[in-house]
C-alpha cells in the first residue's frame, strides 16, 4: 500500500513517465528487507565508507565529522541527528511575546534558550506566528543570539551584517529595542532583506553586499556576521545540502568569510565586539579561521565564550568559542566566536 500511495503522488506530481521509474525503483528496494540491504556494508573495511553509505552521507563530511569528534561512536550519532527531522522550534520576541505565551498553546520549552520552545503541529496555525509576535528559529541559532545580546549588552549601536532571512536579526533587534539601543541588518539579497525587514520593526535594513558596509560612512559598538558557510550544521533541516556542497566550495567560502570580517572590523569602533557565527561546525570554517582571524588581525583579542553561557552550556565550548552539536544538544551544530577590538599602539 506504502507503494503504491507513493508511486501515484509521484505520478500525479511528476508525470507518468517518472512515476513508472518511482514504482520500479521503490518495488526493487522493497523486494529485500533493510537488513538484507545493509550486510554487504559489513564487507567494507574502511569505516569511514561504511559509515558515509549507511547513513547516506559523503564520506569528505564523515572525516570532518572525525578530525573533530575523534570518535567513531559519536560521528556515527551525529549522522543519524543528520537524518532525524527536526521539530519545529519557535521563539518569542522580547516586547512582543514571553517564552510562556508560547508554553500557554501547548508548546515545551526549550532546554536551554529562555526564548524557545518546541512545537508538534505548524507553526503558521498560531496566531503568535502569523501576527508577527513570535517566530520559528532553531534553539542553537537562539543560544547564538543570547549570547551575542548578552556579550553586547552595552554597545549603543548594533549590526546584524548578513540578516537574512531574518531569525537572528528578529530575535536580537527585540532583545536590543527592549534596552532602548539602535539596531540595523543588512542583507545582500533583497528579496532576503524584505523577509528581515517583516521582523526588526522599525529598524533600518539595508540592502548591500556585507564587504562593502563601511560605503555606508557608519560605525557600530556591536557587529554579528553569520556568515555564509557549508551549512553541515543544519543538515537535519536542509538534507540536499550535502550533496550540494564538496570540498571544493571550502577555499572559496574561507575567503568570503575572511572579506566580511574585515569589512565588519573596517566599521567597528575600538572596544567594540565581534561576532564570528557559523551554521558549520566544520574546523577550516571554525576554529581554525579564528586562528586566521587573529593573525590577520592582531587589533583583535578572543573573548573566552565561557562567562556568557548558561550553566548548562558549560560544556559547549571548543578553543574558546561556543560549539554545539546535534547529538548532544538537539540543535544545529552551530558556532560562534567573540572578539573584542582593541586600540593598537
Amino acid at each position: 500500500a506504502a507503494v503504491s500511495e507513493t508511486v501515484d503522488v509521484a505520478r500525479k506530481r511528476l508525470g507518468e513517465s517518472k512515476g513508472s521509474f518511482s514504482n520500479a525503483l521503490m518495488r526493487k528496494a522493497s523486494a529485500q528487507s533493510l537488513e538484507d540491504w545493509l550486510a554487504p556494508l559489513e564487507e567494507i573495511t574502511d569505516p569511514i565508507t561504511r559509515l558515509a553509505i549507511r547513513h547516506s552521507h559523503p564520506e569528505w563530511i564523515v572525516s570532518a565529522y572525525l578530525d573533530l569528534l575523534k570518535d567513531f561512536d559519536r560521528v556515527e550519532a551525529e549522522l543519524i541527528s543528520n537524518n532525524t527531522a527536526a521539530k519545529p522550534t519557535l521563539v518569542s520576541w522580547p516586547g512582543s511575546s514571553t517564552q510562556q505565551d508560547l508554553l500557554d498553546v501547548g508548546a515545551i520549552a526549550t532546554e536551554f534558550s529562555p526564548y524557545g520552545a518546541t512545537f508538534d503541529g505548524a507553526p503558521s496555525s498560531l496566531e503568535l506566528i502569523r501576527h508577527r509576535l513570535a517566530g520559528v528559529q532553531d534553539e542553537g541559532s537562539q543560544i547564538v543570539t543570547q549570547i551575542f545580546a548578552t556579550a553586547t549588552s552595552s554597545a549603543k549601536r548594533t549590526l546584524d551584517l548578513c540578516a537574512g532571512p531574518g531569525g537572528k536579526a528578529a530575535l536580537l533587534s527585540h532583545i536590543v529595542r527592549e534596552s532602548g539601543r539602535d539596531f540595523a541588518a543588512n542583507e545582500i539579497s533583497e528579496p532576503r532583506a524584505a523577509l528581515v525587514r517583516k521582523v526588526v520593526g522599525n529598524f533600518p535594513v539595508y540592502v548591500g553586499d556585507g564587504r562593502e558596509i563601511a560605503s555606508r560612512g557608519e560605525h557600530f559598538d556591536a557587529i554579528l556576521a553569520d556568515v555564509p558557510c557549508t551549512g553541515l550544521g543544519a543538515l537535519r533541516r536542509r538534507p540536499e545540502v550535502r550533496w550540494r556542497r564538496t570540498l571544493r566550495d571550502i577555499p572559496a567560502l574561507l575567503a568570503l568569510q575572511m572579506e566580511l570580517v574585515d569589512s565588519a572590523l573596517t566599521v567597528l569602533n575600538t572596544g567594540g565586539i565581534f561576532g564570528y557565527a557559523t551554521c558549520s561546525p566544520h574546523y577550516a570554517e571554525t576554529s581554525a579561521q579564528v586562528k586566521s582571524i587573529l593573525k590577520k588581525h592582531p587589533e583583535l583579542e578572543l573573548i573566552p565564550i565561557d562567562s556568557y553561557l548558561p550553566e548548562n552550556l558549560s560544556h559547549a565550548t571548543r578553543d574558546g568559542a561556543l560549539s554545539l552539536w546535534g547529538t548532544t544538544h538537539q540543535t544545529d551544530s552551530m558556532f560562534l566566536a567573540l572578539f573584542k577590538k582593541r586600540e593598537l599602539g
